[in-house]
């Protein structure tokens, strides 16, 4: 490559770039989950926060496990480049908010020393809907989880997000610290009250009464609303990026133009000044989370399924097919905007129009199976409550219906043979589902056995069976006429 003559990324190497900050001096805010969400979301919120006021809050950020991740970065003085990609071309900046690295799996103890340190003031997360533990049986905290019991039986090694959170805040208590914020920044319906419930549940494991009582004194759990595509990195990307700052960077972000941060304002130990790059404090935090989590991710999905179903390997070659548009479009228009309140003052049908730039912007490169990824998690919370919206309301959403249809036929086809692309799908019930493909012996068995058992929703949508059997008719029809026959008996 004949970029390999150009010096790493540094800040020596970067010395006469105007656009990077010093690094901040102190620790404020320790996160969790160091993928490309975070660096090219709330690094760049604080970075931007940083350049408007200087204050202590730097970031000391942990990934679960991955090393070859921390030795770029640290190789690179914690410096990485956030490229904004779009069709008329290509922006890149380089955050410089990190002050510290740790692999959680490695080291976890130091972990939960940072929650707990004096300096201490806020902990954010990015560790994906699986992240949190959470049961979709109970409603909450999956304490018959392998991970949950070693954390309950072994605290100072803790393994999950909430585990280390939960004997952070142990410690900080013992220790007569003040309290501080806990910021989940992951796509989950109401994210903070969440996260708090399943901290609690955690503590109550623990037989903690007291510390219970200084969480609901002393801790906040706000919440937010996050919204930004961010694709996987690739090697073109860095080939770009190398081109643009004439400095090689091993872990460089892809990232569209659009970003969007919503927050309440109940911080307990002080903030950044988010607000300096564009955030949203207000109370609506909800309203505009279910505009996003149905609109742009529900919409997704099924733009993903469909395109996957359809041989397209990239979202905007997806949206580009027809069918799959048309699909895109009246789910919004039929099953999503008719019925939940969103934020005041939104426009709405410009929001959409938005939604589709975003999809076509073939810059990105977001591939459908990064999309298609984590079903099982993602749909419950993106298309679930939509689901029992309409049929409380006693009609039958035929998109929403297909967009499950598409996903089961997508990652547990009934003959085994999966599409091309979709043998890439990550989700961890892929081994129950596909499980349940072979032990089928028709469409209809399987989508039944998948609703019944309670594999990816709730009893009650699982129970309704006019809507289960118009989900198994959809994917009849994708397994025995090919995806654009269902949508089009979707959309007649």
């Amino acid at each position: 490559m004949r970029f390999r003559s150009l010096p790493a990324l540094s800040r020596r190497a970067l010395s006469g770039w105007r656009g990077l900050l010093a690094r901040p001096s102190h620790t404020g805010i320790v996160h969790l989950g160091l993928g490309n969400f975070h660096r090219a979301h709330q690094a760049v919120y604080t970075s931007e926060a940083l350049r408007a006021e200087p204050g202590p809050w730097g970031i000391l950020a942990a990934t679960n496990s991955s090393r070859r991740l921390v030795s770029a970065l640290a190789a690179q003085d914690l410096l990485y480049s956030v490229a904004e990609l779009s069709p008329s071309g290509v922006h890149v900046s380089v955050p410089s908010v990190h002050t510290g690295l740790l692999i959680a799996a490695e080291d976890p103890a130091a972990l939960v020393a940072a929650i707990a340190a004096p300096a201490t003031r806020i902990v954010t997360l990015t560790v994906t809907e699986s992240g949190y533990s959470y049961s979709p049986e109970s409603q909450g905290l999956a304490l018959d989880s392998p991970d949950i019991r070693y954390d309950l039986e072994n605290p100072s090694t803790p393994r999950t997000p909430i585990g280390v959170i939960a004997r952070g805040l142990h410690r900080r208590m013992t220790a007569g610290l003040p309290g501080l914020t806990v910021l989940s920044c992951d796509n989950l319906v109401a994210n903070g009250r969440r996260t708090r419930r399943l901290v609690r549940e955690f503590v109550e494991a623990m037989r903690a009464p007291e510390l219970l009582q200084w969480i609901d004194q002393h801790v906040t759990f706000p919440g937010t609303m996050v919204d930004r595509i961010v694709p996987a990195t690739t090697d073109a990307l860095r080939a770009l990026v190398s081109e643009k700052l004439h400095v090689l960077d091993a872990v460089p972000v892809p990232a569209e133009p659009f970003s969007m941060w919503v927050l309440e304002d109940d911080f307990a130990a002080g903030r950044p000044r988010w607000e300096a790059g564009g955030a949203i404090f207000c109370d609506q935090v909800g309203p505009y989370e279910v505009m996003k989590l149905r609109l742009l991710n529900g919409t997704h999905g099924l733009i993903a399924y469909l395109g996957l179903l359809a041989g397209q390997e990239f979202i905007a070659e997806a949206i580009r097919v027809p069918f799959v548009e048309e699909a895109a479009r009246r789910m919004i228009a039929e099953d999503l905007l008719p019925l939940p309140e969103f934020p005041d003052g939104v426009d709405l049908p410009s929001y959409v129009d938005q939604l589709f730039e975003r999809f076509r912007n073939e810059a990105l490169g977001h591939r459908t199976v990064q999309v298609a990824s984590d079903g099982s998690l993602k749909l419950p919370q993106r298309i679930g409550p939509a689901i029992l919206d309409n049929r409380r309301a006693g009609r039958m959403p035929q998109l929403l219906a297909l967009a499950i249809a598409a996903y089961v036929c997508c990652v547990a086809p009934l003959d085994g043979q999966l599409v091309r692309g979709a043998e890439q799908i990550r989700d961890p019930a892929l081994p129950r589902l596909r499980a349940l493909a072979t032990e089928s012996t028709s469409i209809a068995g399987l989508v039944t056995a998948v609703f019944q058992r309670g594999e990816v929703f709730d009893a009650e949508i699982g129970g309704d069976t006019e809507f289960v059997a118009r989900v198994a008719e959809l994917a009849r029809l994708i397994r025995v006429h090919g995806v654009a026959r269902a949508v089009a008996d979707t959309v007649v």
